[in-house]
Protein backbone atom coordinates (compact mmCIF):
# COMPACT_ATOMS: atom_id res chain seq x y z
CA UNK A 1 0.00 0.00 0.00
CA UNK A 2 0.99 3.53 -0.39
CA UNK A 3 2.06 5.09 2.46
CA UNK A 4 -0.24 8.23 3.70
CA UNK A 5 2.03 11.24 2.83
CA UNK A 6 2.69 9.76 -0.55
CA UNK A 7 -0.59 9.88 -1.52
CA UNK A 8 -1.37 13.15 0.13
CA UNK A 9 1.62 14.80 -2.00
CA UNK A 10 0.04 12.78 -4.78
CA UNK A 11 -3.53 14.38 -4.69
CA UNK A 12 -1.97 17.69 -3.41
CA UNK A 13 -0.23 17.70 -6.18
CA UNK A 14 -3.32 17.03 -8.90
CA UNK A 15 -4.66 19.76 -7.29
CA UNK A 16 -2.28 22.51 -7.89
CA UNK A 17 -0.58 21.46 -10.42
CA UNK A 18 1.14 24.23 -12.93
CA UNK A 19 -0.16 25.18 -16.47
CA UNK A 20 -2.28 27.75 -17.26
CA UNK A 21 -4.97 27.89 -19.92
CA UNK A 22 -7.70 30.73 -21.22
CA UNK A 23 -11.12 30.62 -21.76
CA UNK A 24 -14.08 32.50 -23.06
CA UNK A 25 -16.90 34.06 -20.95
CA UNK A 26 -19.69 33.23 -22.73
CA UNK A 27 -21.76 32.11 -20.08
CA UNK A 28 -21.87 27.93 -20.40
CA UNK A 29 -18.70 27.71 -22.54
CA UNK A 30 -16.92 24.18 -22.42
CA UNK A 31 -13.64 24.04 -21.96
CA UNK A 32 -11.44 23.59 -25.30
CA UNK A 33 -10.71 19.55 -25.56
CA UNK A 34 -7.35 18.65 -24.44
CA UNK A 35 -7.44 21.34 -21.69
CA UNK A 36 -6.01 20.64 -18.24
CA UNK A 37 -9.18 21.05 -15.90
CA UNK A 38 -6.71 20.67 -12.92
CA UNK A 39 -4.26 23.75 -13.64
CA UNK A 40 -4.47 26.54 -11.66
CA UNK A 41 -5.96 28.20 -14.68
CA UNK A 42 -9.92 29.39 -14.37
CA UNK A 43 -12.51 26.66 -15.20
CA UNK A 44 -15.41 27.20 -17.50
CA UNK A 45 -18.32 28.92 -16.62
CA UNK A 46 -21.37 26.56 -16.76
CA UNK A 47 -25.17 27.23 -16.53
CA UNK A 48 -26.64 28.34 -13.11
CA UNK A 49 -30.03 27.48 -13.19
CA UNK A 50 -31.51 26.19 -10.44
CA UNK A 51 -30.74 22.85 -9.23
CA UNK A 52 -34.02 20.32 -8.27
CA UNK A 53 -35.50 21.19 -5.08
CA UNK A 54 -35.00 18.52 -2.12
CA UNK A 55 -38.58 17.98 -0.91
CA UNK A 56 -42.05 18.78 -1.89
CA UNK A 57 -45.58 17.07 -2.11
CA UNK A 58 -46.05 15.90 -5.15
CA UNK A 59 -45.01 19.45 -6.67
CA UNK A 60 -47.53 21.89 -6.28
CA UNK A 61 -46.36 24.74 -8.58
CA UNK A 62 -47.19 23.75 -11.79
CA UNK A 63 -45.15 24.38 -14.75
CA UNK A 64 -45.73 27.34 -17.28
CA UNK A 65 -48.29 26.93 -20.29
CA UNK A 66 -51.55 24.76 -20.05
CA UNK A 67 -52.45 20.99 -19.61
CA UNK A 68 -52.38 19.44 -22.50
CA UNK A 69 -53.29 15.26 -23.46
CA UNK A 70 -49.42 14.26 -24.26
CA UNK A 71 -48.95 10.58 -25.49
CA UNK A 72 -48.45 9.12 -22.55
CA UNK A 73 -51.02 10.39 -20.81
CA UNK A 74 -53.55 9.04 -23.77
CA UNK A 75 -51.64 5.27 -23.33
CA UNK A 76 -51.99 5.55 -19.62
CA UNK A 77 -55.71 6.73 -19.65
CA UNK A 78 -56.63 3.74 -21.95
CA UNK A 79 -54.63 1.67 -19.83
CA UNK A 80 -56.66 2.81 -16.48
CA UNK A 81 -59.74 2.46 -18.34
CA UNK A 82 -59.21 -1.25 -19.15
CA UNK A 83 -56.95 -2.88 -16.22
CA UNK A 84 -57.73 0.02 -12.83
CA UNK A 85 -55.27 2.03 -10.77
CA UNK A 86 -51.90 1.74 -11.05
CA UNK A 87 -48.87 1.61 -8.87
CA UNK A 88 -46.98 5.17 -8.64
CA UNK A 89 -43.69 2.61 -9.75
CA UNK A 90 -45.45 1.87 -12.67
CA UNK A 91 -46.50 5.32 -13.65
CA UNK A 92 -43.08 6.53 -13.21
CA UNK A 93 -41.96 3.44 -15.56
CA UNK A 94 -43.96 4.79 -18.42
CA UNK A 95 -43.54 8.44 -17.87
CA UNK A 96 -39.49 8.44 -18.01
CA UNK A 97 -38.76 5.20 -19.88
CA UNK A 98 -41.53 4.13 -22.14
CA UNK A 99 -39.50 3.57 -25.48
CA UNK A 100 -41.72 5.55 -27.77
CA UNK A 101 -42.31 9.13 -25.52
CA UNK A 102 -40.55 8.32 -22.43
CA UNK A 103 -38.78 11.79 -20.56
CA UNK A 104 -35.56 10.50 -20.77
CA UNK A 105 -35.93 8.09 -24.26
CA UNK A 106 -36.59 10.99 -25.71
CA UNK A 107 -35.87 14.02 -24.51
CA UNK A 108 -33.55 13.93 -21.60
CA UNK A 109 -33.79 17.90 -19.93
CA UNK A 110 -29.93 18.29 -18.27
CA UNK A 111 -28.39 21.64 -18.38
CA UNK A 112 -29.66 25.16 -18.82
CA UNK A 113 -32.03 24.63 -22.03
CA UNK A 114 -33.59 21.71 -19.89
CA UNK A 115 -35.58 21.01 -17.05
CA UNK A 116 -33.00 20.62 -14.60
CA UNK A 117 -28.99 21.09 -14.23
CA UNK A 118 -26.69 18.71 -12.25
CA UNK A 119 -23.39 19.51 -10.29
CA UNK A 120 -21.14 18.52 -12.93
CA UNK A 121 -23.18 20.84 -15.16
CA UNK A 122 -22.23 23.52 -12.54
CA UNK A 123 -18.32 23.36 -12.08
CA UNK A 124 -15.72 21.00 -13.57
CA UNK A 125 -14.10 21.38 -10.50
CA UNK A 126 -16.88 18.64 -8.74
CA UNK A 127 -15.83 16.50 -11.62
CA UNK A 128 -12.32 16.92 -10.84
CA UNK A 129 -12.69 16.08 -7.11
CA UNK A 130 -14.61 13.11 -7.88
CA UNK A 131 -11.92 11.73 -10.24
CA UNK A 132 -9.61 12.55 -7.57
CA UNK A 133 -11.77 10.05 -5.11
CA UNK A 134 -10.96 7.24 -7.53
CA UNK A 135 -7.59 7.76 -7.86
CA UNK A 136 -7.28 8.27 -4.17
CA UNK A 137 -9.19 4.99 -3.77
CA UNK A 138 -7.18 3.24 -6.71
CA UNK A 139 -3.81 3.99 -4.56
CA UNK A 140 -5.21 3.03 -1.28
CA UNK A 141 -5.87 -0.55 -2.70
CA UNK A 142 -2.53 -1.33 -4.03
CA UNK A 143 -3.05 0.16 -7.29
CA UNK A 144 -4.30 -3.01 -9.02
CA UNK A 145 -2.56 -3.71 -12.97
CA UNK A 146 -6.32 -2.61 -14.56
CA UNK A 147 -9.61 -1.19 -13.49
CA UNK A 148 -13.22 -0.18 -15.46
CA UNK A 149 -14.82 3.28 -14.36
CA UNK A 150 -18.73 2.17 -14.34
CA UNK A 151 -21.00 4.74 -14.61
CA UNK A 152 -24.82 4.33 -14.37
CA UNK A 153 -26.81 7.59 -15.94
CA UNK A 154 -23.72 9.53 -17.20
CA UNK A 155 -26.64 11.70 -18.12
CA UNK A 156 -24.97 14.45 -21.17
CA UNK A 157 -21.32 13.02 -20.21
CA UNK A 158 -20.26 15.77 -18.36
CA UNK A 159 -18.86 14.38 -15.64
CA UNK A 160 -17.01 11.42 -16.96
CA UNK A 161 -15.89 13.97 -19.09
CA UNK A 162 -14.16 16.00 -15.84
CA UNK A 163 -12.79 12.39 -14.66
CA UNK A 164 -11.32 11.34 -17.49
CA UNK A 165 -9.20 14.72 -17.92
CA UNK A 166 -8.18 14.44 -14.70
CA UNK A 167 -7.23 10.88 -15.73
CA UNK A 168 -5.20 11.96 -18.11
CA UNK A 169 -3.13 15.09 -16.01
CA UNK A 170 -2.10 12.04 -13.69
CA UNK A 171 -1.30 9.78 -17.02
CA UNK A 172 2.34 9.19 -15.48
CA UNK A 173 0.43 8.18 -12.26
CA UNK A 174 -1.69 5.73 -14.35
CA UNK A 175 0.52 4.53 -17.05
CA UNK A 176 0.60 1.05 -16.36
CA UNK A 177 -2.83 0.68 -15.30
CA UNK A 178 -5.08 -0.60 -18.00
CA UNK A 179 -8.06 1.86 -17.88
CA UNK A 180 -11.60 1.46 -19.50
CA UNK A 181 -14.91 3.07 -19.65
CA UNK A 182 -18.12 1.45 -19.24
CA UNK A 183 -21.40 3.60 -19.52
CA UNK A 184 -24.80 1.97 -18.57
CA UNK A 185 -27.53 4.44 -20.41
CA UNK A 186 -30.95 3.48 -21.57
CA UNK A 187 -31.48 6.67 -23.73
CA UNK A 188 -30.54 6.72 -27.77
CA UNK A 189 -30.99 10.54 -27.43
CA UNK A 190 -28.27 10.76 -24.39
CA UNK A 191 -25.79 8.11 -25.62
CA UNK A 192 -25.22 9.89 -28.78
CA UNK A 193 -24.90 13.33 -26.44
CA UNK A 194 -22.56 11.03 -24.40
CA UNK A 195 -20.44 9.93 -27.54
CA UNK A 196 -20.17 13.37 -29.32
CA UNK A 197 -19.23 14.91 -25.61
CA UNK A 198 -16.47 12.08 -24.70
CA UNK A 199 -15.25 11.06 -28.92
CA UNK A 200 -16.39 13.51 -30.70
CA UNK A 201 -18.79 11.38 -32.23
CA UNK A 202 -16.33 8.43 -33.32
CA UNK A 203 -18.05 5.76 -32.28
CA UNK A 204 -19.25 2.72 -33.87
CA UNK A 205 -22.76 -0.04 -32.83
CA UNK A 206 -21.30 -2.97 -31.53
CA UNK A 207 -23.64 -5.87 -33.03
CA UNK A 208 -20.99 -8.77 -32.74
CA UNK A 209 -21.19 -7.90 -28.75
CA UNK A 210 -24.63 -8.60 -27.35
CA UNK A 211 -23.81 -6.89 -24.25
CA UNK A 212 -22.61 -3.82 -25.55
CA UNK A 213 -24.42 -2.02 -27.96
CA UNK A 214 -21.84 0.73 -28.81
CA UNK A 215 -17.81 1.44 -28.62
CA UNK A 216 -15.49 4.30 -29.13
CA UNK A 217 -12.33 5.93 -27.99
CA UNK A 218 -12.54 8.82 -25.83
CA UNK A 219 -10.74 12.18 -26.98
CA UNK A 220 -7.61 11.05 -23.91
CA UNK A 221 -7.34 7.56 -25.83
CA UNK A 222 -9.62 5.59 -23.24
CA UNK A 223 -11.58 3.12 -24.28
CA UNK A 224 -15.20 3.61 -23.74
CA UNK A 225 -18.59 1.20 -24.05
CA UNK A 226 -21.94 1.54 -23.77
CA UNK A 227 -24.67 -1.09 -22.09
CA UNK A 228 -28.18 -0.61 -21.44
CA UNK A 229 -28.29 -2.71 -18.14
CA UNK A 230 -25.33 -3.13 -15.44
CA UNK A 231 -25.41 -6.91 -15.86
CA UNK A 232 -24.10 -6.79 -19.29
CA UNK A 233 -21.12 -4.53 -17.90
CA UNK A 234 -18.32 -7.77 -17.63
CA UNK A 235 -17.08 -8.59 -14.58
CA UNK A 236 -13.70 -7.56 -13.65
CA UNK A 237 -12.01 -5.01 -10.70
CA UNK A 238 -14.04 -2.33 -11.21
CA UNK A 239 -15.05 1.84 -9.91
CA UNK A 240 -18.82 2.27 -9.72
CA UNK A 241 -20.32 5.34 -10.04
CA UNK A 242 -23.95 6.75 -9.53
CA UNK A 243 -24.99 10.67 -9.93
CA UNK A 244 -28.64 11.38 -9.57
CA UNK A 245 -29.27 7.82 -10.78
CA UNK A 246 -31.41 6.63 -7.99
CA UNK A 247 -33.35 9.89 -7.65
CA UNK A 248 -35.15 8.86 -11.21
CA UNK A 249 -35.86 5.47 -10.62
CA UNK A 250 -39.53 3.94 -10.36
CA UNK A 251 -40.59 4.08 -6.24
CA UNK A 252 -43.92 2.74 -4.51
CA UNK A 253 -45.63 4.80 -2.15
CA UNK A 254 -47.41 3.97 0.99
CA UNK A 255 -49.54 5.64 3.55
CA UNK A 256 -50.55 4.28 7.02
CA UNK A 257 -54.21 4.51 7.76
CA UNK A 258 -56.53 3.29 10.44
CA UNK A 259 -56.78 -0.23 8.66
CA UNK A 260 -53.11 -0.25 7.99
CA UNK A 261 -50.84 0.46 5.21
CA UNK A 262 -52.12 1.08 1.91
CA UNK A 263 -49.97 1.53 -1.10
CA UNK A 264 -50.74 4.80 -3.11
CA UNK A 265 -51.96 4.49 -6.85
CA UNK A 266 -52.27 6.25 -9.78
CA UNK A 267 -55.93 6.44 -11.14
CA UNK A 268 -58.07 8.61 -13.35
CA UNK A 269 -59.95 11.81 -11.71
CA UNK A 270 -63.80 10.99 -11.97
CA UNK A 271 -64.52 14.55 -11.90
CA UNK A 272 -62.36 15.34 -14.63
CA UNK A 273 -61.90 12.52 -17.25
CA UNK A 274 -58.94 13.34 -18.98
CA UNK A 275 -56.65 13.78 -15.77
CA UNK A 276 -55.29 11.90 -13.18
CA UNK A 277 -55.25 11.50 -9.50
CA UNK A 278 -53.59 9.81 -6.50
CA UNK A 279 -55.49 7.28 -4.56
CA UNK A 280 -55.27 4.93 -1.89
CA UNK A 281 -55.72 0.99 -2.49
CA UNK A 282 -58.84 -0.78 -0.71
CA UNK A 283 -56.91 -3.36 0.75
CA UNK A 284 -53.02 -4.67 0.92
CA UNK A 285 -51.10 -5.18 -2.11
CA UNK A 286 -48.35 -7.17 -2.99
CA UNK A 287 -45.96 -4.69 -2.68
CA UNK A 288 -46.93 -3.05 1.05
CA UNK A 289 -46.47 -6.95 1.86
CA UNK A 290 -43.20 -6.77 0.75
CA UNK A 291 -41.69 -3.62 1.39
CA UNK A 292 -43.05 -2.08 4.70
CA UNK A 293 -40.47 -3.38 7.64
CA UNK A 294 -42.40 -3.73 10.80
CA UNK A 295 -40.48 -1.57 12.74
CA UNK A 296 -41.23 1.19 10.67
CA UNK A 297 -42.89 4.21 12.44
CA UNK A 298 -43.16 6.73 9.75
CA UNK A 299 -47.02 7.37 8.41
CA UNK A 300 -45.93 7.77 5.04
CA UNK A 301 -42.84 5.51 3.40
CA UNK A 302 -41.18 6.09 -0.10
CA UNK A 303 -39.70 2.63 -1.52
CA UNK A 304 -37.31 2.06 -4.43
CA UNK A 305 -37.15 -1.85 -5.05
CA UNK A 306 -35.18 -1.23 -8.34
CA UNK A 307 -32.25 0.62 -6.61
CA UNK A 308 -32.19 -2.11 -3.75
CA UNK A 309 -31.55 -4.70 -6.72
CA UNK A 310 -29.24 -2.58 -8.21
CA UNK A 311 -27.02 -1.96 -5.31
CA UNK A 312 -27.02 -5.32 -4.30
CA UNK A 313 -25.40 -6.17 -7.87
CA UNK A 314 -23.37 -3.56 -7.21
CA UNK A 315 -22.06 -4.84 -3.67
CA UNK A 316 -22.18 -7.95 -4.87
CA UNK A 317 -19.48 -7.26 -7.36
CA UNK A 318 -17.59 -5.15 -5.44
CA UNK A 319 -17.17 -8.35 -2.94
CA UNK A 320 -16.53 -10.63 -5.53
CA UNK A 321 -14.26 -8.78 -8.29
CA UNK A 322 -12.87 -5.78 -5.76
CA UNK A 323 -13.41 -2.14 -6.36
CA UNK A 324 -15.72 0.59 -4.85
CA UNK A 325 -19.14 2.48 -5.52
CA UNK A 326 -19.48 5.91 -4.87
CA UNK A 327 -23.23 7.36 -5.31
CA UNK A 328 -24.60 10.74 -4.90
CA UNK A 329 -28.35 11.97 -5.25
CA UNK A 330 -30.80 14.06 -3.18
CA UNK A 331 -31.42 11.78 -0.32
CA UNK A 332 -32.16 10.87 3.28
CA UNK A 333 -31.20 8.26 6.02
CA UNK A 334 -34.63 6.96 6.76
CA UNK A 335 -36.30 9.85 8.35
CA UNK A 336 -38.32 11.97 5.36
CA UNK A 337 -41.98 11.12 3.96
CA UNK A 338 -43.25 12.25 0.73
CA UNK A 339 -40.17 13.69 -1.51
CA UNK A 340 -41.66 12.81 -5.07
CA UNK A 341 -41.83 15.62 -7.35
CA UNK A 342 -41.19 16.91 -10.81
CA UNK A 343 -39.36 19.25 -12.77
CA UNK A 344 -40.01 21.23 -15.90
CA UNK A 345 -38.19 24.26 -17.65
CA UNK A 346 -36.30 24.09 -13.67
CA UNK A 347 -39.55 24.51 -11.81
CA UNK A 348 -41.84 22.20 -10.15
CA UNK A 349 -44.13 20.57 -12.00
CA UNK A 350 -47.40 18.77 -11.12
CA UNK A 351 -46.33 15.14 -11.51
CA UNK A 352 -49.84 14.13 -12.55
CA UNK A 353 -49.93 16.55 -15.36
CA UNK A 354 -48.37 15.94 -18.89
CA UNK A 355 -46.69 12.76 -18.09
CA UNK A 356 -43.61 12.37 -20.33
CA UNK A 357 -42.40 15.97 -20.40
CA UNK A 358 -41.05 16.67 -16.98
CA UNK A 359 -38.54 15.06 -15.32
CA UNK A 360 -39.46 13.14 -11.93
CA UNK A 361 -38.07 12.42 -9.23
CA UNK A 362 -37.67 10.95 -5.12
CA UNK A 363 -35.19 11.65 -2.60
CA UNK A 364 -33.06 8.33 -2.22
CA UNK A 365 -33.17 6.70 0.52
CA UNK A 366 -29.46 5.78 1.79
CA UNK A 367 -30.83 3.62 5.07
CA UNK A 368 -32.52 1.02 2.57
CA UNK A 369 -29.54 1.14 0.25
CA UNK A 370 -27.18 0.02 3.51
CA UNK A 371 -30.01 -2.51 4.29
CA UNK A 372 -29.76 -3.95 0.72
CA UNK A 373 -26.18 -4.67 0.92
CA UNK A 374 -26.75 -7.42 3.25
CA UNK A 375 -23.62 -6.82 4.53
CA UNK A 376 -21.69 -7.91 1.71
CA UNK A 377 -19.42 -4.58 1.71
CA UNK A 378 -18.78 -1.95 4.22
CA UNK A 379 -20.69 1.32 3.45
CA UNK A 380 -20.16 4.86 4.19
CA UNK A 381 -22.04 7.96 4.81
CA UNK A 382 -24.54 9.24 3.72
CA UNK A 383 -22.49 12.67 4.06
CA UNK A 384 -23.62 15.73 2.61
CA UNK A 385 -22.12 17.20 -0.52
CA UNK A 386 -20.52 20.06 1.17
CA UNK A 387 -18.73 18.27 3.60
CA UNK A 388 -17.54 15.43 1.38
CA UNK A 389 -16.32 18.11 -1.27
CA UNK A 390 -14.58 19.78 1.80
CA UNK A 391 -13.20 17.09 3.13
CA UNK A 392 -11.98 16.55 -0.84
CA UNK A 393 -9.91 19.90 -1.06
CA UNK A 394 -12.31 22.22 -2.97
CA UNK A 395 -11.81 25.33 -0.61
CA UNK A 396 -7.83 24.43 -1.46
CA UNK A 397 -8.65 24.18 -5.40
CA UNK A 398 -10.92 27.92 -5.54
CA UNK A 399 -8.11 29.62 -4.05
CA UNK A 400 -5.86 28.36 -6.58
CA UNK A 401 -8.16 29.50 -9.17
CA UNK A 402 -9.26 32.91 -7.66
CA UNK A 403 -5.68 33.32 -7.50
CA UNK A 404 -5.19 33.03 -11.08
CA UNK A 405 -8.39 34.73 -12.63
CA UNK A 406 -7.55 38.11 -14.16
CA UNK A 407 -10.69 39.83 -14.58
CA UNK A 408 -13.61 40.32 -11.88
CA UNK A 409 -16.39 38.42 -13.91
CA UNK A 410 -14.47 35.31 -14.05
CA UNK A 411 -13.93 35.76 -10.12
CA UNK A 412 -17.75 36.25 -9.86
CA UNK A 413 -18.53 32.65 -11.49
CA UNK A 414 -16.20 31.00 -9.85
CA UNK A 415 -17.71 32.21 -6.42
CA UNK A 416 -20.92 31.77 -7.57
CA UNK A 417 -20.60 27.83 -8.60
CA UNK A 418 -18.91 27.66 -5.35
CA UNK A 419 -21.51 28.64 -3.49
CA UNK A 420 -24.24 26.97 -5.77
CA UNK A 421 -22.11 23.51 -4.92
CA UNK A 422 -21.51 24.40 -1.10
CA UNK A 423 -24.31 26.36 0.41
CA UNK A 424 -26.73 24.43 2.43
CA UNK A 425 -29.75 26.25 1.09
CA UNK A 426 -28.94 25.00 -2.52
CA UNK A 427 -27.00 21.89 -3.15
CA UNK A 428 -24.23 21.65 0.06
CA UNK A 429 -27.04 20.08 2.05
CA UNK A 430 -29.58 18.51 -0.03
CA UNK A 431 -26.97 16.31 -1.89
CA UNK A 432 -25.40 13.27 -0.20
CA UNK A 433 -22.46 11.01 -1.20
CA UNK A 434 -22.35 7.43 -0.15
CA UNK A 435 -19.76 4.25 -0.45
CA UNK A 436 -19.44 1.01 -1.13
CA UNK A 437 -16.45 -0.70 -0.33
CA UNK A 438 -14.54 -4.15 -0.06
CA UNK A 439 -14.96 -5.22 3.88
CA UNK A 440 -10.75 -5.25 4.02
CA UNK A 441 -10.39 -1.76 2.81
CA UNK A 442 -11.44 -0.52 6.08
CA UNK A 443 -9.84 -3.50 8.06
CA UNK A 444 -7.38 -2.68 10.52
CA UNK A 445 -3.93 -4.56 9.94
CA UNK A 446 -4.06 -7.88 11.97
CA UNK A 447 -1.28 -7.07 14.47
CA UNK A 448 -0.90 -10.78 15.84
CA UNK A 449 -0.49 -12.44 12.42
CA UNK A 450 1.76 -9.22 10.84
CA UNK A 451 3.23 -7.96 14.09
CA UNK A 452 5.58 -5.93 11.40
CA UNK A 453 2.77 -3.68 9.73
CA UNK A 454 2.87 -0.54 11.18
CA UNK A 455 0.80 1.32 8.50
CA UNK A 456 -2.78 2.35 9.83
CA UNK A 457 -5.37 2.17 7.05
CA UNK A 458 -5.02 4.92 4.81
CA UNK A 459 -8.39 7.04 5.47
CA UNK A 460 -10.76 7.07 2.54
CA UNK A 461 -11.05 10.69 1.02
CA UNK A 462 -14.16 12.74 1.30
CA UNK A 463 -15.41 10.64 4.12
CA UNK A 464 -12.99 12.34 6.46
CA UNK A 465 -10.72 15.35 6.26
CA UNK A 466 -8.32 15.12 3.85
CA UNK A 467 -5.06 16.50 4.93
CA UNK A 468 -2.72 18.20 1.80
CA UNK A 469 0.89 18.67 2.47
Amino acid sequence: MVPLPVRRALLAAALGSAGRRRFSRHHGNRPPPGAAPLSPGPVSPRPTAPARRSSGAGGQEEAEGPSRATAILRHLLLKLRATGPVTVAEYMREALTNPGQGYYTRRGGIGESGDFVTSPEISQVFGELIGIWYISEWIAMGKPKAFQLVELGPGRGTLIDDILRVFKQLASLLSKCDVSIHLVEVSPKLSEIQALMLTGGKVQSNPEDKSAYMKGISKTGIPIFWYRDIQDVPPGYSFYLAHEFFDALPIHKFQRTEKGWREVLVDIDPEVPDQLRFVLSPSSTPATENFIQPEEMRDHVEVCPEAGVIIQRLACRVEKDGGAALVADYGHDGTKTDTFRGFRNHKLHDVLKAPGTADLTADVDFSYLRKMTQGRTATLGPIKQREFLKNMGIDLRLQVLLQNSRDTATREQLLHSYDMLMNPREMGDRFNFFALLPHHRLAEPDKKHKPESKSPVAPVAGFGELLLK
